[in-house]
């Protein structure tokens, strides 16, 4: 199979009728069939392998990553050009589908507005259930996106509390300077040995931002000293602004923050935010509504705290409050 057309310098695969009929002819052997998932890295690297030997064939170079499963197929991310493609490859990495299309048709054509299928949350359900879910959200704390899907979770832990293992950790690099760095480690600080009052200080720590830390720290009760006896020693045993100071362990231009690097690693995380549920990347959409569901789907038997009502309106990026402009996806990213 080769790639018969680029359609021009921005935007990447054009896929001929061969690549789509053999993918279908292959389609309901191998993505249904009973063969173990491959690792997301060896998916990455025999993805980017194909694409670019097989489909570009020397026309630039392009990077594949996975964002998460859907059903028996990993789904993918493959970037060429500053331009963005959704694919799928079969979970044992034998078929690669550049593209989904869609079967359902608007009734009106041309029309505006919504239909119910459009305005309905963004749901990824979890196929690995569990009695207690681990929900682990990776974000850079001042990544615009990681605050807007931090401000949609927020009240999704609040409902479900100690049903759910919820953790914040954060990307292994840090585009935001220093003040990054800093504000990481405190919240790291923060939610291990203080746990209990790390929700209120992060709400508040969003509403504000960095002008208002300080006094997120005094309404949320946090034991300063106790807090700058853990962000030393935590500083000592990673070298995190050492690093920083030095220019050690940059990932390209940005310093890197490797408290959570084994996960970072584990899950393939490649940006903030990702969303990780029971071991898995989710999709979900970033308003309360869909990420309680998409939360709640992870449950073997779901708790009545799961038929709450919440907010099916994606907040707003960055700090502050507000919504989503109307229209926006709400998939944008800090990578």
């Amino acid at each position: 199979m080769t790639l018969n057309k680029i359609l021009n310098k921005q935007l990447l695969i054009g896929i001929t009728a061969g690549i789509i009929l053999a993918g279908l002819a292959g389609f309901a052997y191998y993505a249904f069939a009973s063969s173990s998932w491959l690792s997301v890295k060896d998916i990455e690297a025999k993805s980017t392998e194909f694409v670019n030997s097989e489909l570009l064939q020397g026309k630039g170079s392009a990077t594949v990553k996975v964002l998460g499963k859907e059903g028996n197929l990993y789904k993918l991310e493959v970037t060429y050009n500053e331009q963005k493609i959704e694919s799928f490859v079969t979970k044992d990495g034998k078929r690669f589908f550049p593209q989904s299309l869609e079967m359902i048709k608007n009734s009106v054509a041309g029309s505006k507005e919504n239909t119910k299928e459009d305005s309905d949350p963004v749901v990824s359900t979890v196929e690995q259930k569990s009695d207690k879910p681990a929900v682990e959200l990776f974000v850079m704390s001042h990544c615009p996106y990681g605050t807007q899907i931090e401000k949609g979770i927020l009240p999704v832990a609040k409902v479900l509390g100690d049903k759910i293992d919820f953790k914040i950790k954060f990307t292994d690099y840090a585009m935001h300077g220093e003040k990054e760095l800093k504000e990481q480690l405190n919240q790291y600080c923060i939610q291990k040995e203080q746990t209990a009052k790390y929700l209120t200080y992060l709400e508040c720590f969003l509403k504000d931002g960095d002008g208002g830390a300080e006094n997120c720290l005094i309404q949320s009760g946090v034991d300063k000293t106790k807090l700058s006896s853990c962000v030393a020693k935590t500083d000592k045993e990673y070298k995190v602004l050492e690093n920083f100071n030095n220019k050690v362990g940059f990932k390209g231009s940005y310093p890197g923050f490797e408290i959570f690097k084994s996960d970072n690693n584990k899950y393939g995380v490649q940006g903030s935010p990702t969303l990780v549920i029971n071991g898995t990347q989710s999709q979900s959409g970033r308003d309360s509504k869909s990420l309680l569901k998409s939360i709640c789907s992870a449950f073997n038997n779901p708790p009545k705290e799961c038929s709450t009502e919440l907010s099916s309106e994606t907040p707003a990026p960055g700090f502050g409050g507000g919504v989503a402009p109307s229209g926006s996806s709400g998939n944008g990213g800090c990578h």
